[in-house]
């Protein structure tokens, strides 16, 4: 007696599980700020440190920034918080790398090193200290 060989698909479908669930719940909250207005009171918490200290913090912006990238207003998205934008970006460009690497069945692990982690907390502490000061208004949420 010779096996059947499987079909492929159900293991590819499978191994799609988590990142398709990853992107769903990614989904499910950019409808839910695209549905719920961040501009109107009430809908969501004020920025503890902003409300506090006056300082605006690194995702002090976001959902009004998240909110106008799912109406399709790049140019709002921007303004509101361009290194959210950026984030959104790099989270597409990494989710896909990811979902392209799971369905030919390679390991999909990213790896930061001590440089990486630290370019990337010292891009979010430049753009949050620049933001806060008065040449950086153009940052303001």
């Amino acid at each position: 007696m010779t096996a059947e060989p499987r079909s492929a698909a159900p293991a590819v479908l499978t191994r799609l599980l988590v990142p398709a669930g990853v992107l769903a719940s990614v989904a499910a909250a950019f409808a839910y700020v695209g549905a719920v207005d961040p501009n109107e009171p009430g809908h969501y918490p004020a920025c503890p440190l902003l409300r506090l200290t006056g300082v605006y913090c690194p995702g002090c912006g976001g959902l009004r920034s998240a909110h106008a990238f799912v109406h399709g207003d790049l140019t709002a998205a921007l303004g509101a918080n361009a290194l959210a934008v950026a984030g959104y970006g790099l989270f597409a460009v990494v989710w896909t790398v990811w979902a392209v690497r799971t369905v030919r069945g390679r390991p999909s692990r990213i790896e930061l090193g001590p440089v990486q982690l630290w370019g990337a907390g010292l891009l979010v502490a430049i753009f949050t200290l620049v933001r806060n000061l008065p040449f950086g208004s153009w940052l303001h949420p």
